[in-house]
């Protein structure tokens, strides 16, 4: 079990063109230092990867950064991670994400953020893990994508508890609290799980 909270934060390798965004990823990454937490992401040194990286550890927190080789190749990795993963394949970037963190915080993002997300989040449906995730919905940015996600349930392909495995906020310091929070109580009741057969 780990000692301190490790947040996995998935987010863009591109700034995007509201400064809210930069902004919120400077935020969490403040937040996790202050809470003397960890944060793992995919150790890139661009756009809302590297801001957060970067303010998580001028705020004192850990950073371990999973990237496949083919990235570190074409010099995309942040090698002031303090452990900064080099692994094969995607697939086993996540993995390695997912192990390391007690929870999930999903920022705005590409196509890349949008698929780690997803997998989380159907890893957690399966049974895969326990571990709270997260959607930090600045400025409006993920409103389509929730509004597609309730349709799905009014169409009925996906279910209303489907929904509340996710925790959808717009305040960062209340989203952050309410997940750790919950990764807190789950340790207590030991509802603690894996990734086996990932």
């Amino acid at each position: 079990m780990m000692s301190k909270f490790s947040l996995c934060v998935y987010c863009g390798s591109r700034m995007g063109l509201d400064p809210a965004f930069a902004q919120s990823a400077v935020d969490v990454g403040h937040w996790i230092g202050e809470q003397g937490g960890q944060l793992v992401y995919g150790g890139g040194n661009n756009g809302l990867m590297g801001l957060v990286a970067k303010s998580a550890q001028q705020a004192g927190a850990r950073v371990i950064g999973v990237i496949p080789q083919s990235m570190v190749v074409r010099e995309w990795a942040r090698k002031e991670c303090d452990e900064l993963i080099v692994v094969e394949t995607m697939h086993d970037r996540k993995r390695i994400m997912a192990e390391q963190a007690n929870a999930f915080l999903a920022l705005p993002g590409g196509i890349g953020t949008f698929e780690e997300f997803f997998e989380a989040w159907t890893w957690k449906q399966l049974g895969y893990h326990n571990k709270p995730i997260g959607i930090l919905n600045i400025h409006g940015y993920f409103d389509s994508l929730i509004a597609f996600l309730h349709n799905s349930v009014k169409s009925e392909f996906m279910v209303g508890p489907q929904m509340g495995l996710i925790n959808i906020g717009t305040h960062t310091p209340t989203l952050l609290e309410d997940l750790q929070a919950q990764h807190l109580a789950l340790t207590h009741s030991n509802d603690l799980t894996n990734y086996k057969n990932i």
